[in-house]
């Protein structure tokens, strides 16, 4: 049995939730995971759409991780 280590170079998450500071709260909380892996944010998009079921706003967010 091989046993390889790879070091991750890209990683890109998806983040939603119906307000801004629990998906604020996701994202930083990731942000702290990567670290131990050596990943820092290398971009952040979000977008927000009105969700017609819950009727209420909805925040998502793509966040692209890149090695140090």
């Amino acid at each position: 049995m091989d046993f390889m280590l790879e070091r991750l170079e890209n990683k890109v998450e998806f983040f939603q939730a119906y307000d801004l500071p629990t998906l604020e709260k996701q994202i930083a909380a990731q942000i702290d995971n990567n670290k131990a892996m050596l990943l820092d944010v290398y971009s952040v998009t979000h977008q927000v759409i009105f969700d017609p079921r819950a009727e209420k706003m909805l925040y998502s967010a793509v966040v692209h991780f890149k090695a140090k």
